[in-house]
């Protein structure tokens, strides 16, 4: 009788740990997916030294077509109404920009839900997981690529090549207030 117990409290406590290891992981796949982000990001159409040099071209161009709409979105719906509002004239600033820098390929430009890893700058870090983003591909699209955070506006600021990357936010700079 005694064996009779112990195998089933044994049972209870094997299915107890797996109830928890299924909740537990299913839970950090959904919280992953993070409703107050989205994301822009840019690839290039190769890993060629002219093609990741118009992709930055191509950045810079949207961010500052991009900054001022997004600036005054208060939600990631917002954020995502303006970015669908302006794909066409997204489209036409990367184009004219590749016309401009000798290039003959063009930018196709979606909204979409996409899976991107964990990055940490500083005292941020996105977790890994599904984000919205407004993915830019140039040409093929097979290239390195540059990202950043549209809303809230966490695009970067500064030189990356020195390896100096800073981050201007209003929420961000008003969360931290209170952190």
């Amino acid at each position: 009788m005694k064996k009779y117990i112990f195998l089933f409290i044994v049972g209870i406590a094997l299915i107890s740990v797996i109830t928890i290891v299924f909740i537990t992981k299913n839970t950090s796949t959904a919280s992953a997916a993070n409703p107050d982000f989205l994301r822009i990001h840019i690839r290039a159409n190769s890993n060629n030294e002219d093609d990741q040099n118009v992709k930055y071209k191509v950045k810079e161009k949207i961010v500052e077509y991009l900054s001022p709409l997004i600036i005054n979105c208060k939600t990631q719906k917002e954020a995502l109404s303006v970015a669908k509002e302006n794909l066409s004239k997204i489209c036409k600033i990367a184009n004219n920009t590749l016309k401009e820098n000798g290039f003959f390929y063009t930018c196709k430009a979606e909204l979409r839900t996409e899976n991107f890893p964990t990055r940490s700058y500083g005292n941020l870090t996105l977790e890994n997981g599904c984000y919205e983003a407004l993915i830019l591909e140039l040409g093929s699209g097979s290239g390195d690529n540059w990202w950043c955070v549209m809303f809230p506006p966490l695009c970067f600021v500064g030189s990356e090549e020195q390896g100096s990357v800073h981050y201007e936010s209003k929420i961000w700079n008003n969360l931290k207030k209170y952190l």
